[in-house]
């Protein structure tokens, strides 16, 4: 029996992701595994922030060119890194179940804070500037308003580089997924957690995607066995939302679906970057049409203004683009 080649990013998270996968395919009956680390062009940008390289697929594009070309069986994503629109003859086949889908904070290490209490009320000790580390454009315009003051500053590398900025006290506050925190065994970093009201997560945040080539019926197969169906069928719905969109991974969209009972339920945000228009829409459907609850929502939030932010800021990116 061959062993399954699984392609992944060589970043501590997406090992510990692989593994996962790996794992649970050979606890299933599958063939053995075998990872293949592949070096995307996100991982060549040490410095700055992701959008201005483009965003959509950084962190993909190598991967799905190794699965395209034989070179592994299966690609290991984190769902939220994955463009909406996969390359002819690949499919994303299966999801396992959804680690925790919010944002957290992380403090530096020795300050405490009392319980509970608001993100304002926390930052209040950092003094009118507190110093908050996060790329994402979707976190920094939904929490702009939520944090008066506060100076949003860049912040990269893998988690550890990240704990080590802010017990340094480069940044007050850095924002990031619980799930990452996590897999790689640092929950007990984790501060406070936003809920999904005060900060909606990146669409598939938390889930990881195992995606295949259309034709490959053995990796198909595997892939069916551990696939996770209430997971596939909430990030099939906010994948959804955000193909309506028109928006990628570095667009200021949360989409968060959860599946109850025979149910499913929708709560989308688009932000403009200073936090001043935030259309919103929450909606329930019924579980087995995924794609139409995410259209219907991305439609009623186009209708609410989130067309005309979204295309302010692809304006805004051409220009940038055309004088550099």
């Amino acid at each position: 029996m061959n062993a399954l080649r699984i392609g992944t990013r060589g970043s501590d998270l997406a090992l510990q992701q692989a593994r996962a996968v790996a794992s649970a395919l050979e606890r299933c009956g599958a063939a053995p595994c075998e990872l293949r680390v592949i070096r995307t062009s996100g991982d060549r940008i040490e410095t700055g922030v992701l959008s201005e390289f483009g965003g959509k697929g950084l962190f993909v594009k190598e991967i799905e060119e190794a699965l395209s070309g034989n070179e592994i069986d299966i690609a290991v994503h984190s769902a939220k890194d994955l463009p909406v629109v996969v390359p002819s003859g690949l499919i994303v086949q299966g999801y396992l179940p959804r680690e925790d889908a919010r944002d957290g904070f992380v403090l530096p290490r020795g300050v405490t804070i009392r319980t509970p209490a608001t993100i304002l009320e926390i930052l209040e000790q950092f003094g009118p500037e507190p110093r908050i580390g996060t790329s994402s454009v979707r976190r920094i315009a939904q929490l702009v308003t939520r944090c008066p003051g506060a100076v949003f500053k860049p912040i990269r590398g893998n988690l550890d580089t990240r704990l080590r900025k802010v017990d340094g006290r480069e940044y007050d506050v850095i924002v990031l997924a619980v799930a990452g925190l996590r897999r790689l065994g640092f929950a007990h970093r984790l501060s406070a957690a936003f809920t999904v009201d005060e900060c909606v997560p990146a669409p598939g945040q938390g889930a990881i995607a195992m995606e295949t080539r259309v034709d490959d019926t053995a990796a198909n197969e595997s892939v069916a066995r551990v696939d996770d169906p209430n997971t596939r069928t909430a990030v099939t719905a906010e994948r959804a939302l955000v193909k309506t969109l028109g928006g990628g991974c570095q667009m200021p969209i949360g989409a968060y679906a959860v599946v109850k009972g025979s149910e499913l339920h929708l709560d989308a945000v688009v932000s403009s970057l200073d936090g001043t228009h935030v259309p919103r829409f929450r909606l329930s459907g019924v579980r087995d049409e995924p794609e139409m609850l995410g259209h219907v929502v991305a439609q009623r939030l186009l209708e609410a203004g989130a067309a005309d932010i979204l295309g302010n800021l692809r304006r805004s990116q051409v220009s940038e683009t055309d004088e550099s």
